[in-house]
Parts: C-alpha cells; structure tokens; sequence
C-alpha cells in the first residue's frame, strides 16, 4: 500500500486559521505531480500547534480535496493513548485511508509501553497504520524488535516511516520485520541509501516544492534503476540538505513555498519565519534550481 512518495503536508494559515484555498492548490499541485500519497498533519504541517478541532479540520479539507485522486495518510498520532484513538477514529470517520503514528513524544515510555500504546490505537481503528519513528523529536525510537513485535501481532499496522537517519537501522529492521512489512525513508537526502536497502517509498517534505523530482527519484529506486536514481540524488543533494539546515522543519520548506507563491508564510509560535539573511540565502538556493 505505501510502496511510492508521500508528502508531508506543510498546514497554510490565513489570520491564524486554515487557509482552505491555499490547502486544495498544494493538493491539486501534488496530484498533478503523480505523488502516490499526502499526509496532512504529521510534523510539517506542524501537529503540535493545531488544537484538536484544528486537527481534525486539516484532515477533513485534505480528504475532500484529495476526492479520491491520491491516498491520505492522516497524522493522528499523539503522546496520549487516548487522544490517538480518538485522533484516529475521527480520520477513519471523515475518509482517511491511513494513519501516521508518530512516536510518543515527552512522555519517554518504555519500548513495553510503546508497545501497549500502538497496539490499543491498532485495536480502535481499522485503518492501516503507519508507525512513525524520529528520535530527533521524541527523545526516544521505536526499538527494532518492538516494531517486529507490532507487525507479527497488529495486522493492520503495515509500516514504518524511518527518521532517525541511519542506514543501519534500515538493515536492521529488514531482518526483523515480516516480509511484506513496509519501511519508507523518512528523511529526503537519504531516500537513495534506505531504498537501496529495502526500503519501498519516502516520506517527503521537499515534495512540497518539488513533487515531481521526489516521485521521479522514489520510481527509479522502485524500478531498480539506481544509476539514474544517483544522478538526480546527486542533483538535488544541495536542495534537500539546504531546506533542512537552514531552521527547524517546517519553517524552511513553509517559506520556500510561500516563496514561490502558493501560499502564505504564517506559521505559528513557538516556531518563527526565517531571519532575513537566512530568507536570503534561501532565495539564492531557489534560484539555483530555478524554482524562482
């Protein structure tokens, strides 16, 4: 089901609120693309900020928008149990085809706890699930045998978006999961290296800006074609890296595509807009690629 490129979905704001027409033309503009699927509300369409009927509204305006053309991976996770179930029960509700679930962040449960939690958000729901693992945000991983744990004893949790950035935790996870358990690259830079290791898709927040170039990159690996599929990587390398080195996702990626015109660059606190040398060197970046 997740074999492909997802976009992680930047969340526009108009005066503090969704901006319901920016939202359908970055939908309309990843169709077009081909992108196999979107995932409104995970962390770059900065979750943490959206109080819950915000949530569910951004959920809601991607299944309506999206109308059937590309699969909607809803963000539904939370570091609450009870809040997840919640979360992923209404996306189920309003039409989702997915749930992302990300890492309970803050709390620091143990893997046993990790466990308990994913399996009772499992047991609420009849969505595929999608686990998300980012250490770099929740402090703590979905440790390798308990996402072996997950897929052997949750048949609908199908996935795993890896973000911790190593290429050894792919191979590891290779020899762990069950054979048709799916790992996506959570990470755009290291699309090439975790596909090469049996990774089947990614995860994207340059899809935002580029949705064409990430879907070419991820059909190459797919087709084996991994000589083409180093080229682009090789090509757009000092684009992705860029985007994510300038501040913390999404304020880079948010303001390259308010840059270009699709939509605002609100964002909310306590994240903030780039400084204006950074937005400078941002702008320089853009053009680089001609995305100015």
């Amino acid at each position: 089901m997740f074999a492909g490129t997802f976009t992680a979905l930047i969340t526009p704001f108009r005066d503090g609120r969704l901006d319901h027409e920016a939202f359908k033309a970055l939908i309309d503009r990843q169709v077009t693309a081909g992108i196999t699927g979107i995932v409104p509300v995970g962390t770059t369409g900065e979750s943490p900020t959206l109080n819950p009927d915000e949530h569910l509204e951004v959920i809601k305006a991607a299944v309506e928008f999206a109308d059937g053309r590309t699969l909607v991976v809803a963000g539904s996770g939370a570091n609450s149990t009870s809040e997840a179930i919640h979360l992923t029960e209404a996306a189920e509700k309003a039409g989702a085809n997915a749930s992302l679930q990300v890492c309970p962040y803050y709390n620091k449960p143990s893997q046993e706890g990790l466990y308990q939690h994913y399996k009772a958000v499992a047991e609420n729901t009849g969505l595929p699930i999608m686990l998300y693992s980012v250490p770099g945000r929740s402090v703590i991983e979905i440790g390798i045998e308990t996402v072996a744990r997950l897929a052997n004893d949750c048949e609908n949790i199908i996935a795993n978006k890896e973000a911790g950035g190593s290429v050894e935790r792919v191979n590891q996870l290779m020899q762990a999961v069950p054979e048709d358990f799916q790992i996506l690259s959570g990470d755009d830079p290291l699309t090439l290296p975790f596909m090469s290791c049996g990774a089947v898709g990614l995860v994207s927040v340059a899809a935002n800006l580029i949705p064409a170039v990430m879907v070419n990159l991820v059909s190459l690996c797919l087709d084996g074609q991994f000589v083409e599929a180093r080229e682009v990587q090789k090509r757009y390398y000092p684009l992705l890296s860029g985007l994510m080195g300038l501040d913390t996702n999404p304020v880079p990626i948010k303001s390259a595509v308010a840059l270009q015109g699709y939509c605002g660059d609100e964002i909310r606190l306590p994240l903030v807009n780039l400084t204006p040398e950074k937005t400078e060197q941002l702008k320089h970046l853009l053009k680089t690629y001609a995305l100015l």
